[in-house]
């Protein structure tokens, strides 16, 4: 029997049969971004402790209930307590460098606890770091509903365009993402993991404008400790880059290889030398004919049943009782 050929539905096949396996294989790059993820989820719960006391501190409990009372007794011209989960914190230097003035004293940064918080120094403006964090956290939840959570690692360093705005937008759908809709967090209108993430996050402040305004001040340590915590979010992208990138690499390679070979069996052999364990049947069962064209025996019934397919009234009583004998003898 002649060989089968190669064609682009078998080489596709055999691509995402690699990358399903190349995702699945224990690699240093994976192990790297899944110690990143664990490493977050041991932070977390701390910085927020930390950031519970600092915020407590600045706005303590007795003063968020007053004014909540004065709110119920007034109205709307004393809503002034909001929750919120992302903060300046900031703490001042106890000795200047030769070139600093007095203005250089206080170090701030912007901290955000929301899935989607942007790891920038600025809350303003655009920033992809806070989706590149939530998609790679959440990567395994964006898989089981069918989207791809690598979309911005596949993407790093090219412009907008149609495909990666089509997978954005699915995976934010999917989190439950929503642009917050003011400055503070009461009128966030995410749903779905988003909202249940963000949620375990939240804190009175007193003073509804823009976090940037609103700078709370902290000690040095617990400055340092929210950036060790940020950091760790940065580490989660760039540990997921690396192992994406890795994987891009050898779908090139793969694409490169197969292109080049003319016949099935040698796109089976060198999944072989990879290990990957894959047969020449599995790849051919299911084409888009749904039928095994290539096997002879298939290929001919096909083809039989093109022709001749109107019936004499005879031959349908015959079939029928052929079909009730069978029955029967069963």
């Amino acid at each position: 029997m002649s060989k089968i050929r190669m064609n682009t539905e078998f080489r596709n096949k055999i691509l995402n049969r690699y990358v399903e396996s190349a995702e699945k294989e224990n690699t240093q790059e994976r192990e790297a971004y899944l110690q990143s993820i664990e490493k977050v989820d041991e932070l977390y719960p701390h910085a927020f402790n930390v950031a519970t006391q600092v915020v407590m501190r600045a706005y303590p409990t007795e003063d968020v209930l007053t004014c909540k009372s004065l709110k119920k007794k007034y109205g709307s011209p004393l809503d002034v307590v909001a929750k919120d989960k992302c903060f300046y914190f900031s703490y001042a230097k106890d000795e200047l460098e030769e070139d600093e003035n007095e203005d250089d004293r206080n170090v701030s940064e912007h901290f955000d606890f929301g899935l989607f918080g942007s790891l920038s120094d600025s809350s303003y403006g655009s920033n992809e770091t806070g989706k590149q964090f939530a998609y790679a956290y959440k990567r395994e939840e964006l898989k089981a509903k069918d989207c791809n959570p690598d979309i911005l690692a596949q993407q790093n360093g090219k412009d907008d365009n149609p495909h990666k705005t089509k997978h954005i937008e699915a995976n934010d759908k999917a989190l439950g993402y929503s642009r917050y809709s003011s400055y503070n967090s009461d009128n966030d209108n995410s749903v779905g993991m988003t909202r249940e993430f963000d949620s375990q996050f939240y804190l009175d402040i007193i003073g509804t404008s823009h976090c940037r305004s609103r700078t709370i001040a902290c000690t040095k340590d617990q400055f340092s400790f929210f950036q060790i915590w940020k950091q760790a979010k940065a580490n989660v992208i760039t540990c997921h880059q690396k192992w994406i990138d890795s994987i891009e690499k050898q779908k090139q390679a793969m694409k490169t290889g197969l292109k080049a070979y003319r016949y099935l069996s040698e796109g089976i052999e060198l999944m072989t030398e990879l290990g990957i364990t894959i047969d020449e049947a599995e790849l051919v069962r299911c084409n888009s004919t749904g039928l095994t064209i290539y096997n002879p025996q298939n290929l001919a019934s096909m083809i039989k049943g093109m022709k001749n397919t109107t019936m004499t009234r005879e031959q349908k009583i015959a079939i029928r009782k052929e079909y009730e004998k069978q029955n029967n003898l069963n």
